[in-house]
């Protein structure tokens, strides 16, 4: 899958809102899908160290160009090039549903993080209302060039399997929340007939912090 033909701002989309997931105190930070660094530059901590693994190589090569500590290639293949017990935070912003085996992943990371280390992720959400109602109503799973429907997505996932995938993992989460909800009035209408029990087709995606379970 070429994910190298994707438009240059794929690269160096900045993640503001999952800030607020990080730590008071940090010093090492590992983002996984660094793409050219933009989200690590975000950080606060003139004297912290980031470290990043980006698969496309000419995304990563711009990334070295801040940050010493970039591989590239894939996540599953860098792993054991990073030291073990020692980031403070490991960012996955929008990887683990582009992951072959995203479960397998997160297991493996525990031996990276420290003991007070932490996970934070997004993950899209199947069960956005645009993506249901194409389902449900036009009988259509129709892949995109990004979005929900990203063609390069290989698993998807609801705010019920991302908590259990931490927790299968051997992670404690400690939030779990849905981010940049829709604005749009249809969910809202689509969920009268459900007596609004289905509210969670507003979330495009979900931010997980968690810490693994010593």
């Amino acid at each position: 899958m070429d994910h190298s033909r994707k438009p240059e701002d794929y690269f160096s989309h900045q993640r503001r809102e999952l800030l607020q997931f990080l730590p008071k105190q940090y010093k090492t930070v590992l983002d996984i899908g660094c793409g050219d660094g933009s989200f690590l530059k975000l950080l606060p901590g003139d004297h912290s160290e980031f470290w990043g693994i980006e698969l496309v190589e000419k995304q990563a090569k711009k990334a070295r160009e801040t940050f010493k500590n970039v591989f590239s290639g894939p996540v599953e293949n860098n792993l054991s090039k990073l030291p073990e017990n020692h980031f403070d935070v490991v960012f996955f912003n929008d990887v683990l549903e582009h992951l072959t085996d995203p479960y397998c992943v997160l297991q493996q990371m525990k031996k990276y993080l420290k003991k007070e280390g932490v996970v934070i992720s997004s993950i899209p959400n199947i069960r956005y209302h645009s993506a249901l109602k194409s389902l449900l109503c036009n009988k259509e799973w129709k892949y995109e060039s990004h979005g929900i429907m990203d063609k390069t997505h290989l698993r998807f996932f609801t705010g019920k399997s991302v908590r259990r995938m931490y927790q299968e993992a051997g992670y404690n989460i400690l939030s779990h929340k849905g981010i940049n909800l829709s604005r749009s009035l249809k969910p809202w209408l689509y969920n009268i007939p459900l007596l609004f029990t289905a509210m969670d087709i507003r979330i495009p995606q979900y931010a997980t912090l968690a810490k693994k379970i010593n």
